[in-house]
């Protein structure tokens, strides 16, 4: 089985047979698949036929409204337990919430106000809060960053590009990469277009590698090494 692998930004993907893990190497996984998987395949992450109203289908075909439900009935085991309750880590840490509330509040705010239009903001933000909750101490910014970078994705997609890093709030620092007094590297929050080896050898492929933030540049694998274009600075 040939794999391909792609360096892209901070994430690192890997295709097998028509499906792309993309992994930013923390917490979060991204599963993209061809478009001849559509409508083909099961389970928590829905059946891929761009409906959304039909994803919490239970593994004997039935709709369920239910998040426990329909998530105990892909259990990997019937050994397993069925999870009965709700694990709200709000109510479990209560000393995270205000913490949490306060800094998932910059998916509502003013940085993100070019995206509200074309991204409703509050799954994310009750999403981010959530997830802030769930990290073990208040110097523990995986989970947020997370969750903040999920909705920032989102609203590069849907054509909104926001600078919403700083120094102080989840950064990634790409000056560790520059050789002494150079700036070859610089952060992107955007992503940019990915070329591979396969499309600089006219190797026909479906898969489209989505624009993904990061430092650049960065050599992209894709069977064989590739590099990529050099910033200046005026």
């Amino acid at each position: 089985v040939k794999a391909g692998i792609i360096r892209k930004g901070t994430e690192t993907s890997l295709k097998v047979n028509g499906v792309m893990l993309i992994w930013d190497k923390k917490t979060t996984v991204f599963i993209k698949l061809t478009p001849d998987y559509k409508g083909k395949v099961c389970g928590l992450c829905g059946n891929f036929d761009d409906k959304s109203n039909n994803d919490f289908t239970t593994r004997s075909g039935l709709q369920e409204t239910n998040a426990l439900k329909f998530g105990n009935s892909w259990k990997q085991s019937s050994m397993c337990p069925d999870v009965t309750q709700e694990i709200k880590p709000c109510d479990v840490k209560p000393h995270r919430k205000s913490w949490a509330e306060k800094e998932c509040s910059i998916i509502q705010s003013e940085v993100f106000k070019i995206c509200h239009s074309k991204v409703d903001p509050v799954p994310f933000y009750e999403a981010c809060v959530h997830d802030a909750c769930s990290c073990d101490s208040g110097g523990d910014c995986e989970c947020f960053c997370s969750a903040v970078a999920a909705y920032a994705q989102e609203c590069t997609k849907a054509q909104a590009c926001v600078f919403w890093r700083t120094p102080d709030i989840c950064p990634i620092f790409c000056d560790y990469y520059n050789p002494r007094n150079e700036c070859d590297w610089h952060y992107e929050p955007c992503g940019s277009n990915v070329t591979t080896c396969r499309m600089i050898n006219n190797v026909s492929t479906n898969f489209s590698v989505p624009y993904l933030e990061g430092n650049k540049p960065l050599p992209f694998l894709y069977f064989i090494s590739c590099n990529c274009a050099q910033v200046s600075f005026n």
